[in-house]
């Protein structure tokens, strides 16, 4: 398996990049987020890479770190999802993001991602909690309540696109009341 590679990127494409690496031209499929933060063409970065083989197609999926890579590797084992999904996902949520929606049972979170649907968030959740407080993908604490914050502020009436931008700036180690008052402040300044 091809889990790394350093070389010079040649080519930048919407869904890619090519780095060359001691003359072969490696094409690797990348986030929008990911494409955004590499160095010009020309010069020299390192992916975290993973590859996956069908029995018409072998792709290289690239990742500026390792957390990257082995939470793709993860959602990978999710039933129902392969890669295309699962770049959707890293492309939609930080790993970070990704993590504490998991751990702390917000649907609503994943549903974000396009193609994600309700059955497809809770299925996510049922077989992807176990294997991050398992794996330890990320170290962000315990569970956190941003499902529950999101619930209640939703029955307040509060839209998900509100929710959604201030639920990243919550600490998830406060006391559930505590992080329901600080959510409230801060849709209050958004006014």
């Amino acid at each position: 398996m091809i889990g790394r590679l350093r070389g010079t990127i040649v080519a930048r494409r919407n869904e890619g990049v090519t780095l060359d690496v001691g003359g072969v031209g490696y094409e690797i499929a990348v986030t929008p987020q990911t494409l955004s933060s590499l160095p010009s063409l020309g010069e020299q970065m390192v992916l975290h890479t993973h590859l996956h083989v069908r029995e018409d197609a072998m792709t290289l999926y690239g990742f500026m770190d390792e957390t990257g890579r082995d939470m793709f590797r993860l959602l990978l084992a999710t039933s129902g999802i392969g890669p295309k999904v699962a770049m959707a996902i890293l492309g939609s949520m930080r790993v970070e993001e990704l993590h504490r929606a998991v751990t702390g049972e917000d649907i609503d979170a994943l549903t974000v991602v396009p193609g994600i649907g309700k059955r497809s968030a809770q299925r996510i959740l049922l077989d992807l909690k176990p294997k991050l407080v398992d794996a330890d993908v990320v170290s962000l604490g315990g569970e956190s309540g941003s499902g529950r914050i999101r619930e209640a502020l939703e029955g307040l009436g509060y839209a998900a696109a509100e929710i959604r931008e201030i639920i990243p700036e919550i600490p998830t180690d406060a006391p559930l009341e505590e992080q329901l008052r600080m959510a409230l402040k801060a849709l209050g300044r958004q006014v």
